[in-house]
Parts: C-alpha cells; structure tokens; sequence
C-alpha cells in the first residue's frame, strides 16, 4: 500500500516514524503473546495532544515507552515520558525505544535499541 519494494526506500518515506512505531509495538505484543500473556499494552494521549507511544500495565505498576524513529539519541525524546509521569500517575520504569545504542542515565530513564522492545515490556 506503501509502494516500499527495498529497504532503501523505508528511510525515506515520509511515514518512517510510524512504520518504526507499529514494528517496535507488534514486538512488544508478540513477545507477551509468546510468553502467554496478556497484552496490557495501551496507547495515551490527552486533549492537549501530549501523548505516550506505549503504556504497560503490571499491577499497580505502569510502564511508559517513547518510540522513536532516529538512530541518534536526543534528551527531547523524553518528554511525553516525563509528562506522563509528573501530570498522571509516577511511571515505575521509562523506556525510549529507538533505532540506536543501549543507553542508562541517572534519572532512571534507558534508552533500549528496538530489538530489546521484547525484554523491557
């Protein structure tokens, strides 16, 4: 429907980042129907347009998940994670999901490259 026909021409297509989001949100569920789980994945976004690509219910715990598209780490991919979090309810682990390297920082949020979508959900 895309008309994609090579790798290459994904990077270019002005819908990359929603390709990238639907690939990194079908790991997540496949990997909890695997396990024999139940999805409890949720999307949210708010009449602000504020928005969290990935919510993982587990108890009383909430998971939130950015998913991004590029490879290179920027500090403004947390936003919706950090929003959530301070306007809603406290997020017990934040994840940005993105095409680049594992990444820790001391505020508790990891930046997990897509192939680790299974292990953080």
């Amino acid at each position: 429907m895309l008309d994609i026909e090579r790798p290459e021409q994904v990077t270019r297509d002005p819908l990359v980042g929603n390709l990238f989001e639907n690939l990194a949100v079908l790991e997540a569920l496949k990997a909890r129907y695997n396990r024999g789980q139940t999805p409890g994945l949720y999307f949210y976004r708010d009449s602000h347009g504020n928005e969290l690509d990935l919510l993982h219910k587990s108890g009383s715990q909430l998971t939130g998940v950015e998913i991004k598209a590029a490879a290179t780490w920027n500090r403004g991919f947390i936003k919706g994670l950090v929003h959530f979090s301070e306007k809603n309810n406290p997020l017990a682990r934040r994840y940005v999901v993105y095409n680049g390297e594992a990444i820790a920082f001391s505020d508790g949020i990891e930046a997990v490259p897509y192939t680790g979508v299974a292990n953080i959900i």
